[in-house]
C-alpha cells in the first residue's frame, strides 16, 4: 500500500492512478469513511484521461489511527504534504461533506499553481453548529448525540446512519442498496474510534467563513435538496454567497450521498466543470 509519512510521524494512505503528466483530480472523503468512497468517480475520471488521487484522512481507513491532530488545520496540512510529495500542480480538488471542509481549508492556503478548481459536494462549510452568529445551524445537542452513539455502540451506529438519512434510504419508496450500506459500515469500522470521535467536532464546529472568502479559483458547489445530514439552507446556500468565483448546482430529491446513489448525474456535472 502506498503511504507517506507526515512530519509528525503519521502514515497517510493514498491512491495515485493514471498518467502522471495528466491533470490531477484529488478526492477528499467524508466522515467516517475512506478514499474508497470515491471509487466510482476515480474510475470515471481515470477513464477520461485524468490522473486521480485520493487519501484516507488521518485516523480513517488505512491511515494511522491517530489520537491527536484530528482537526481541520492538521487535515489540511496533511493534504498539503501529500500534494508536495506528489508535486501536484493545476489540480482539481473535490470534497464531500467533511472532505469539503478539508478542501476549503486546503485550497484557501494552497501554494500558487497547485489548485485549478475546487468542488464542494454536500459539504459542511461555512459552519454547521448553531450559535448566535449562526442561528440556522444545528443545535450542539445533535452532535453530542453523534458522540454518544459512537461511544455506546459504534458498530450499530455505523449501520443506522447509512441505512437511514445518509443516502435517503429512510424516505418512502426509496430503493435501498444494501451494498452501499455495507460498504459504508466497512469503511467506517476500518478507522479509529478516537479519530472519529474527534472529527465530529472538526466537521460541526469549524468555521470556514474566511476560507471561503479567501478562495479565488472557480468553485462548484453541489448539494442535494433532500440532504438530511448537512441541511442545504445552512451550507450550500450560505457558502455560495461567500465565494468570489462560485457556481451553485442543487439536485431536487437527492440525498447527502448523492454521488454514490446517482453517479451518472453527478459524474457528468463534475466532468463538465473540470473541462470548463
Amino acid at each position: 500500500m502506498a503511504k507517506i509519512t507526515i512530519n509528525d510521524g503519521t502514515k497517510i494512505f493514498y491512491k495515485d492512478w493514471g498518467p502522471k503528466d495528466a491533470q490531477p483530480v484529488v478526492f477528499h472523503h467524508g466522515w467516517p469513511l475512506s478514499s474508497d468512497d470515491w471509487d466510482n468517480q476515480m474510475l470515471f475520471f481515470l477513464s477520461q484521461g485524468y490522473r486521480v488521487i485520493a487519501h484516507d484522512r488521518r485516523g480513517h481507513g488505512r491511515s494511522d489511527q491517530t489520537d491527536t491532530g484530528n482537526e481541520m488545520d492538521t487535515y489540511a496540512a496533511d493534504v498539503a504534504e501529500l500534494v508536495g510529495v506528489l508535486d501536484l500542480k493545476n489540480a482539481i480538488h473535490i470534497g464531500h461533506s467533511t472532505g469539503g471542509g478539508e478542501v476549503a481549508r486546503y485550497v484557501a492556503r494552497a501554494e500558487n499553481g497547485r489548485v485549478a478548481k475546487a468542488v464542494l459536494v454536500g459539504a459542511v462549510p461555512p459552519i454547521m453548529v448553531k450559535s448566535a452568529a449562526n442561528p440556522e445551524g444545528l443545535p450542539i445537542e445533535v452532535f453530542d448525540g453523534f458522540r454518544d452513539a459512537l461511544v455506546a455502540n459504534r458498530a450499530q451506529f455505523f449501520i443506522e446512519v447509512p441505512s437511514g438519512p445518509f443516502y435517503g434510504f429512510n424516505r418512502p419508496g426509496a430503493e435501498v442498496s444494501q451494498g452501499l450500506v455495507d460498504n459504508w459500515w466497512r469503511q467506517g469500522m476500518m478507522g479509529g474510534a478516537k479519530a472519529h470521535y474527534d472529527c465530529i467536532k472538526a466537521f460541526s464546529e469549524t468555521d470556514f467563513t474566511e476560507d471561503l472568502r479567501a478562495i479565488t479559483v472557480p468553485v462548484l458547489v453541489m448539494h442535494g435538496e433532500d440532504d438530511q445530514v448537512v441541511p442545504i439552507a445552512d451550507s450550500a446556500h450560505k457558502a455560495i454567497e461567500l465565494l468570489t468565483n462560485g457556481t451553485l448546482k442543487t439536485y431536487p430529491g437527492l440525498s447527502h450521498g448523492m454521488f454514490a446513489t446517482h453517479p451518472q448525474i453527478i459524474n457528468a456535472d463534475l466532468l463538465a466543470f473540470a473541462r470548463s
